[in-house]
């Protein structure tokens, strides 16, 4: 089953323009840009077959061709990260088994949380998307609320069945829980880690599946799959010691760093 990664990156992001192209720093001082280190995050999954970049803007075009990445220009017009991979999945014109969705703000991804996603929709047949869920534990959970409380998005939660599909995806901290938790303890709710693993027909349908209310309210892709009656299978997964975040915000850099420099990440 031939797998396919794609990087979709564009550079006029409401909440943070230019993100793509943002420099961080690891632990040996050495720059990189968030494109670049999502890149790299790609090369280290095992069993891949190919990686592109899909962008729609030059500036991003000639940073990932001037460090050796093969990429596909895309419409402006896509919506989000999957219109921007099923495009790309269209332009390549290549069969492939699964096509991974590598988002470009994602760096310190670890390889087997994409590995885990080709494993689930290998082992699950109903399953058309697959998609990585952290548990949080009282720290995590503190962060997520805090980061609400002062107004900004810090991470998305997930809630799932018991056959791990799921039920709702929210940039809200869900479920609620009424109670504080010890740092180390474990909590009830999951971090939801914005990559994705698709089915060749799921992501091929999504661009002409309507966007719902829930899409909109939210602001996340993943809810028209589900808002359209599509089973999104999610895979816990563990950290294995690994600090994990996403880029958002600009504030998030100087977390990401920080977290490179403690796990020794160059």
């Amino acid at each position: 089953m031939s797998i396919l990664v794609v990087i979709p990156a564009r550079y006029a992001s409401s909440r943070y323009p230019g993100k793509p192209l943002a420099e961080l720093s690891g632990a040996t001082g050495v720059s990189k840009s968030l494109i670049r280190r999502s890149w790299d995050a790609a090369q280290g999954v095992t069993g891949v077959d190919r990686v592109v970049v899909a962008t729609d803007d030059t500036r991003i075009q000639h940073a990932c061709e001037d460090f050796g990445a093969e990429v596909v220009m895309t419409s402006p017009d896509c919506a989000n990260g999957t219109e921007r991979c099923a495009e790309a999945y269209e332009r390549l014109g290549e069969d492939h088994g699964i096509i991974v969705n590598l988002q470009g703000d994602a760096p310190l991804t670890p390889p087997w949380f994409v590995e885990a996603l080709i494993d689930g929709l290998r082992a699950d047949p109903a399953a058309e998307v697959a998609t990585p869920v952290l548990r949080c534990d009282g720290r995590a959970l503190r962060g997520f609320l805090h980061d609400r409380a002062a107004g900004r998005v810090g991470g998305t939660t997930a809630v799932f069945d018991r056959r791990h599909h799921a039920l709702y995806f929210s940039k809200e901290v869900v479920p609620h829980t009424g109670r504080a938790y010890a740092d180390n303890e474990v909590t009830p709710v999951y971090h939801h880690v914005g990559v994705y693993a698709y089915r060749p027909a799921a992501l091929q349908a999504y661009p002409g599946l309507q966007t719902g209310p829930l899409e909109s309210l939210e602001g996340l892709e993943q809810l028209r799959f589900i808002e359209h009656g599509g089973t999104l299978l999610c895979v816990e997964v563990e950290s294995r010691g690994r600090a994990f975040w996403e880029l958002n915000n600009p504030e998030d850099i100087a977390r990401i760093e920080a977290m490179m420099l403690e796990m020794r990440m160059e």
